[in-house]
């Protein structure tokens, strides 16, 4: 466990991630949009939000597990898609998985990974495949292909970045795309020689720095080139036509990510999907964007009961996801939690982390006198 085991919470796992990445790999996990009031805005939400707890409920025996996706859960939450893992840690998405699978949740692996989809294929355990719309199409549609020939058993489509987003920092410290050394980060680098050693000089030694996952071999491209033509992703062209071409298209699960308009989620049901995850990017698409858990009542109401519904952005307790649930979600996903877990510690930081948020959410449930996920819904609320 190593530096994991003394920490007690999140909050513990994210200074430990924050003092062993450098600056640039830090800020694009942590960091925001524009002037970056969306995160304080997302935990504020959770906040005002209070419990009304009953006493003398026998809560010896807590229940943790449930389906999500149709698939058994043994916590009321999955590992969201997170870029750049592979830059926290070495082939940081496999410490997520190895992760996830111990814990017995699901894993939803990006499309913007540094390691390709095939690479999962064959593990334990529950795996998903989030999905960004490459500019060539054709990209898009094989790697769908290729998920569901690698057993994944869902397709999330992020649908919250119709254009790039505005992070600005990032092209300060160097850490855009392309990678690209300059005054400020080299320093820096040099700064964190475990990092440096234990990320960048392993990618060396296995072949050289990571690459864009998932495309061709003749368009892959390192982290310290630009993508080449037709490998950029490009969502500002979708409608819903595209949406009910990728449900022609996928025998599993269809989950469209980052609705936060009720009418959208009446739409995504309409285009045939099967759930919705309630997102706001972690606060890091649209600055000034609605939290996600305050957006979650309407959309529940909005889809009454005939699709999935998940929350995501913004969780760093277990209390915030029986929050979530007690909104009418069915579950949950957890995004920066985990990532600093793994960032602080790989793969045993990731358990870590996914080990804190259910003993929090265990402990929530038997103080609102709650012995199971079913029996979670808005009366255990003030």
């Amino acid at each position: 466990m190593g530096a994991a085991r003394d920490c007690w919470n999140i909050e513990d796992l994210r200074q430990q991630a924050r003092r062993r990445l450098p600056r640039g790999v830090w800020e694009y996990l942590e960091r925001g949009v524009e002037d970056e009031t969306g995160m304080t805005r997302n935990r504020e939400a959770f906040e005002r939000i209070s419990f009304r707890p009953r006493v003398l409920r026998q809560v010896d025996r807590i229940d943790l597990s449930t389906s999500l996706l149709g698939a058994e859960s043994a916590l009321p939450f999955a590992i969201a898609p997170t870029g750049a893992a592979g830059m926290m840690w070495y082939r940081g998405d496999l410490a997520l998985a190895k992760a996830a699978a111990k814990a017995g949740i699901p894993f939803c692996i990006s499309s913007a990974s540094t390691m390709d989809v095939e690479e999962f294929a064959g593990m334990e355990g529950t795996r998903w495949f989030q999905l960004y719309m490459w500019e060539n199409r054709e990209l898009s549609f094989d790697v769908v292909r290729r998920a569901h020939e690698a057993g994944c058993e869902a397709l999330f489509v992020t649908l919250d970045l119709p254009v790039p987003p505005n992070r600005e920092y990032l092209w300060r410290n160097g850490f855009g795309m392309p990678f690209q050394l300059n005054r400020r980060n080299v320093p820096d680098i040099l700064a964190h020689p475990r990092w440096f050693a234990g990320v960048i000089g392993r990618y060396m030694l296995d072949g050289g720095l990571p690459q864009q996952a998932n495309l061709p071999r003749e368009m892959k491209h390192s982290v310290a080139r630009g993508a080449k033509p037709g490998a950029l992703f490009k969502q500002d062209n979708l409608d819903w036509n595209d949406v009910k071409m990728l449900r022609d298209m996928w025998p599993g699960k269809l989950v469209l990510k980052g609705v936060l308009h009720p009418e959208d989620a009446y739409l995504a049901q309409e285009a045939g999907a099967d759930a919705v995850v309630v997102s706001n990017h972690g606060a890091r698409a649209l600055d000034h964007s609605i939290a996600a858990i305050d957006a979650l009542p309407d959309i529940v109401d909005a889809v009454g009961g005939r699709m999935s519904v998940l929350l995501d952005s913004g969780i760093r307790r277990g209390s915030d996801v029986v929050k979530a649930l007690a909104l009418g979600a069915d579950g949950a996903m957890v995004g920066r939690a985990t990532l600093y877990g793994m960032a602080a510690a790989g793969e045993p930081g990731a358990t870590r982390a996914i080990a804190l948020l259910g003993d929090e959410a265990s402990r929530t449930m038997a103080m609102l006198g709650l012995t199971s996920v079913e029996q979670i819904d808005s009366s255990a609320l003030a």
